[in-house]
């Protein structure tokens, strides 16, 4: 056993769906580093973004409970102000931690490129991030406690993974440190990443999955193509990262993660983008590579972002704080002892920004179990599908007489999570009514104006 606690790093993209990997079997991905890394990982293939939109999901990691209790239930809010903790962040630092972050964040809610300063970014002691850019080749960040904007150079997410890089080599000593990496890609526009990469995706080879119908099939081999050139890119990344924790001895004593933060539909059921309750928007890739851990594998428990907390807390010896949402899964990891844990929840709060009122958005709650995906919305009863037997969710079986008995089960199960969680289940307009948040002239959820210094 190592003499100290280990350290972490913890990647994640931003909209990188679950199926988008080589070692998914996706045949369109070119992702070797993220294959080779999954087969000495542990592997959650049930591991989903419960509410799938950028701001909620990062509030629940950081924070350990469903997005009810946290308020972040869309986007370009301000989380310290909405809650008062604890944030995972906090309580590495009290366990000893060196805490460090580099990219984007989506917490702040005070304009995508406003400076985010130190009492807002929830524990991270060192920083070198942003609040939000999808100008991948233009991007700013801010360092430390310096209000001035600087520019990264290149791909953003290529300089990210630098800078990474070089806190690995240089800032890390005897302190145990937990370094959060965060790439905006592959999220739109998918017209930007390196022209190298670019060049190795031509929307006429890619291989559409059966659920994209044919009236969205053009579109969705053009975002593909762009989609899986980030992606590529990314894995580029990822790998010079992991190199560097080699090259530094850092392996031997680093836990590392690899996940996103909501996936993209890309045509998938006729929809693009996320918010959506279907596997392309809910499922998202979930990598541990643990170094004195239970090895390489595949678990099916259903793992969620308010799970992360307790369960990066738990790996790295600090106390998990009474009164989170998510369970712990630290045993399944370093032991491979069976969590026992058989679904997770889903949840639209509020239809918002790409996917409203306007345009077929609405609330839902659902159940994500091993093998059942199960949604309703206010109306009642949506989607039932078995994705042991129909992993593109071709089938909704929720209407069907055979499947009755099953539709009722799951709905008692989900009513049940909803009490233990306090989500009363709100029409989203009575959810604008509580928590009062800036609206557009049309009435959509606003983004602040940013003031930069």
């Amino acid at each position: 056993m190592t003499e100290r606690p280990f350290n972490l790093v913890f990647v994640f993209a931003d909209q990188w769906r679950a199926q988008a990997t080589g070692y998914a079997g996706d045949p369109n991905a070119a992702t070797p580093n993220l294959d080779a890394f999954a087969a000495l990982s542990l592997s959650f293939t049930n591991a989903v973004s419960g509410c799938p939109v950028c701001s909620p999901y990062r509030a629940s990691l950081m924070t350990g409970v469903y997005p009810n209790r946290h308020r972040m239930m869309v986007n370009d809010q301000c989380l310290h102000r909405l809650y008062k903790g604890p944030f995972l962040a906090d309580c590495l630092r009290e366990a000893g931690y060196r805490t460090a972050y580099i990219g984007k964040w989506h917490l702040d809610g005070n304009g995508r490129n406003a400076f985010v300063p130190p009492d807002r970014r929830l524990g991270f002691d060192w920083w070198k991030g942003f609040e939000c850019s999808h100008d991948y080749q233009s991007s700013f960040y801010y360092f430390g406690d310096d209000p001035k904007p600087h520019r990264w150079a290149g791909y953003d997410a290529d300089a990210q993974t630098d800078e990474a890089c070089r806190f690995l080599r240089e800032e890390t000593g005897p302190t145990p440190f937990a370094l959060f990496l965060s790439w905006g890609p592959p999220h739109d526009p998918f017209d930007t990443a390196p022209a190298s990469f670019a060049a190795r995706f031509d929307p006429r080879t890619i291989r559409l999955p059966p659920n994209v119908p044919e009236a969205a099939a053009d579109r969705a081999r053009r975002e593909m193509a762009g989609y899986y050139a980030h992606g590529s890119a990314l894995d580029a990344a990822f790998g010079r990262l992991l190199d560097t924790l080699s090259a530094t001895g850092r392996e031997r004593d680093t836990i590392v993660v690899f996940t996103s933060d909501h996936g993209d539909m890309l045509g998938s059921q006729g929809h693009f983008r996320k918010q959506r309750p279907w596997a392309e928007s809910v499922r998202v890739p979930f990598l541990v590579r643990h170094p004195e851990g239970a090895g390489p594998g595949v678990d099916p428990s259903p793992i969620d972002a308010p799970d992360l907390m307790p369960t990066l807390l738990a790996l790295c010896g600090a106390p998990i704080p009474a009164g989170l949402h998510g369970r712990d899964f630290s045993g399944t990891i370093r032991a491979g002892a069976p969590s026992g844990i058989e679904d997770t929840l889903l949840a639209l709060y509020l239809p918002f920004h790409q996917w409203r009122y306007d345009n077929g958005g609405r609330e839902y709650r659902g159940l994500h179990t091993r093998r059942y995906s199960y949604v309703r919305s206010l109306a009642g009863p949506w989607l039932l599908y078995d994705n042991g037997n129909d992993p593109w969710q071709q089938r909704n079986l929720v209407d069907v007489p055979a499947h009755a008995a099953r539709v009722a089960e799951l709905d008692a199960r989900l009513a049940a999570r909803l009490r233990e969680v306090g989500d009363d289940f709100a029409d989203g307009r009575e959810i604008l009514r509580r928590e009062q948040y800036p609206l557009t002239p049309a009435g959509d959820i606003a983004i602040l104006p940013s003031h930069r210094s």
